[in-house]
């Protein structure tokens, strides 16, 4: 649901990073609040932090087909940070995957970065978690006392109405800024018609994802997910080093390997766009993919920065495109960056939370 520079107006892109912004720099407030509150603090939280971001962007490398459509859908991955990290550390977690998918690997428009940042980070880590995941996880569903197999319950069905609902607000938004943006090619109706279904079943998809992913921490340390009853009888099977540590395995073999395998049909945003007539399904919007959309000189000068920035360009080698390998690189050398990026935010804000906290009692 990456949405390029084309699908939108300067204005509509400026408004879009101005409320990615807003929201960004709420996050950061409220994280520091917590610290003072004697939440958990920050630090404590990086290695799972710098894990799930890179799990997630490996993740969404991977397209799965959607059968009989000729599209395929990839991992959003908001919902399943927020289930581990909270919304506000979930939230500045997706700006740092799609920021880097953005200028390393020239994925998403530059321009568009502050809607993709809406689209598919703000629904899933806020509507998601405090509309749909929170009160499903603490409400009194199946049983009271937080039995692991009650949990499983919950996860699973948080997981899956959490990612289908916000799926689906994050598509509509990508209409209504499409036709904001004055693009009559997009007409609104059809449009719409083309992109809710086909990210109901993406949704889906991506709701039984999240969940295996948190049912297999729910099996070893529960405690790594909020708003989780636990069972204080039951035995951990692992310590939260090893939990990483498999985690962490699954990225190297998600991105560096799996891959490869990912669907080579275009997404769902994309299917609706330009249809998929070359494998014999419908042409959907029909647009033509090298002359679509709005023509700006913000774009323009986006898509330069991009050429710049991106070494990694779709994911493969610049000088060698049709080599697999670079899939890997990409994968492996993405996860790496989004997970030390984490890290190093996280750490920057400690050493200025230090540094303030310092001089105000040094007054």
């Amino acid at each position: 649901m990456h949405m390029a520079d084309a699908l939108l107006a300067p204005p509509v892109a400026a408004v879009m990073y101005a409320a990615s912004a807003t929201v960004a720099g709420i996050s950061i407030y409220k994280l520091k609040k917590e610290e003072k509150l004697g939440d958990e603090p920050t630090f404590k939280r990086l290695p799972t932090m710098a894990v799930m971001a890179a799990l997630v962007f490996a993740g969404q490398m991977i397209n799965y087909t959607i059968p009989g459509t000729g599209s395929s859908g990839h991992l959003c991955g908001g919902m399943m940070l927020t289930a581990l990290l909270g919304p506000w550390a979930g939230f500045l977690s997706m700006i740092v995957i799609l920021a880097i998918q953005c200028l390393f690997f020239a994925d998403g428009g530059l321009l568009a970065l502050g809607a993709n940042v809406w689209n598919m980070a703000f629904y899933g880590c806020f509507v998601g978690y405090f509309l749909i995941y929170r009160p499903i996880m603490q409400g009194s569903l199946l049983a009271s006392k937080g039995n692991k197999a009650a949990n499983r319950v919950k996860i699973i069905l948080a997981s899956v109405l959490g990612c289908i609902i916000t799926l689906q607000l994050g598509a509509f938004s990508v209409v209504l800024e499409t036709q904001l943006s004055g693009i009559t090619e997009l007409p609104f109706k059809a449009f719409v018609m083309l992109m809710q279904p086909i990210h109901l079943a993406i949704g889906l998809i991506e709701g039984l994802i999240t969940s295996a992913v948190l049912i297999f921490v729910n099996e070893t340390r529960p405690e790594l997910i909020r708003d989780i009853k636990l069972d204080e009888s039951a035995k951990q099977k692992g310590s939260i080093k090893a939990t990483l540590l498999t985690l962490t395995a699954v990225v190297l073999v998600v991105g560096g390997g799996i891959s490869l395998l990912a669907s080579s049909n275009p997404d769902g945003l994309e299917w609706a766009l330009f249809g998929n007539k070359e494998a014999g399904y419908a042409e959907n919007m029909a647009l033509d993919e090298e002359n679509f959309g709005v023509e700006s000189g913000a774009a323009e000068k986006a898509e330069a920065i991009q050429e710049k920035t991106s070494f990694l360009p779709d994911y493969a080698f610049s000088f060698d495109a049709e080599n697999p390998a670079g899939t890997s690189v990409s994968g492996i050398v993405g996860s790496a960056m989004v997970a030390g990026v984490a890290v190093l935010v996280c750490l920057a804000g400690g050493f200025f939370r230090k540094k303030a906290k310092k001089q105000q009692e040094s007054k």
